[in-house]
């Protein structure tokens, strides 16, 4: 038996087969829907996966302000910040940032669920977030996919 039949291949930027898809947020679960597409983005559900190199694909989020939490979550879950003077942490609501910026909810919770390092920031650039159902991403032609049949 040849000792090098059997290769690893790994996939870097040049070779990844990226592709564009769409998803439908509209009552989709906030952790189920940012766990999936963290996964897509990741490229883990590919199987020329490479963990070192982005061979994910490009994510299209529509109705991201139509999302749905679970519970009592849209006013007792608490997001935290600090302005970075003394004193300065701010408390918000999912509800209270809803009202203000509908796309933040939905990037923070995909963005928390991504490696925190130089290729998490580069995994996070593939992600598109809007509110409407319109996107200016149709030239790429992307494929609509629903996330229950992942």
């Amino acid at each position: 038996m040849d000792t090098l039949s059997y290769k690893t291949v790994s996939i870097n930027k040049a070779t990844a087969n990226k592709e564009w898809l769409v998803i439908d947020a509209t009552d989709q679960v906030l952790g189920r829907l940012a766990s999936r597409v963290a996964i897509l983005l990741r490229g883990k559900n590919k199987a020329n996966y490479t963990p070192h190199a982005d061979c994910g694909d490009n994510v299209i989020i529509i109705n991201a302000d139509k999302i749905r939490l679970t519970g009592k979550k849209m006013t007792d879950k608490v997001y935290v910040r600090h302005t970075g003077y003394p004193g300065g942490q701010r408390y918000t609501t999912p509800k209270e940032l809803l009202n203000h910026t509908p796309l933040a909810v939905v990037q923070h919770a995909i963005k928390g669920m991504l490696p925190k390092t130089r290729l998490g920031s580069d995994l996070y650039r593939n992600l598109y977030v809007y509110t409407g159902n319109e996107h200016p991403h149709q030239a790429q032609n992307p494929k609509q996919i629903n996330l229950n049949e992942i």
